[in-house]
């Protein structure tokens, strides 16, 4: 029952992904959904790394999913658009919220163990 638990963690990522879009943003986009849930599945794995580089790889994990999900679904600019931001590759990610990435994935990290025993909880 594994893939049960990791949709389940998937879910809770990527309703916390969606939810602090729509503080940070007003609005939200269903892809980032799945693209919140895949992010907080891999931070659960990165977390396991030593403590120094992991907001380096958190962030590096985020921009990386920001990236493919922007290629595949942003593709005229409809969810969110980098191309005036300095820095930007192909106005999928910038940046400026690359480093945004670093806290957020720390905390992603430092929640992942709980949202786990609380999944563990509910499933077989």
């Amino acid at each position: 029952m594994e893939i049960l638990r990791k949709t389940a963690l998937g879910v809770l990522g990527g309703g916390a992904y969606v939810g602090l879009e729509y503080l940070w943003r007003g609005y939200s986009h269903g892809s980032m959904f799945a693209a919140g849930g895949v992010c907080f599945l891999l931070l659960g794995q990165v977390r396991r790394t030593p403590a120094l580089i992991r907001p380096l790889l958190g962030a590096a994990v985020i921009t990386g999913v920001e990236l493919v999900t922007g290629l595949l679904v942003n593709q005229n600019y409809q969810v969110w658009d980098y191309r005036r931001n300095p820095g930007n590759f192909l106005g999928q990610i910038c940046p400026a919220y690359t480093l945004l990435w670093l806290p957020l994935s720390l905390v992603a990290m430092a929640l992942y163990p709980h949202a786990d025993r609380l999944v563990r909880r509910f499933t077989p």
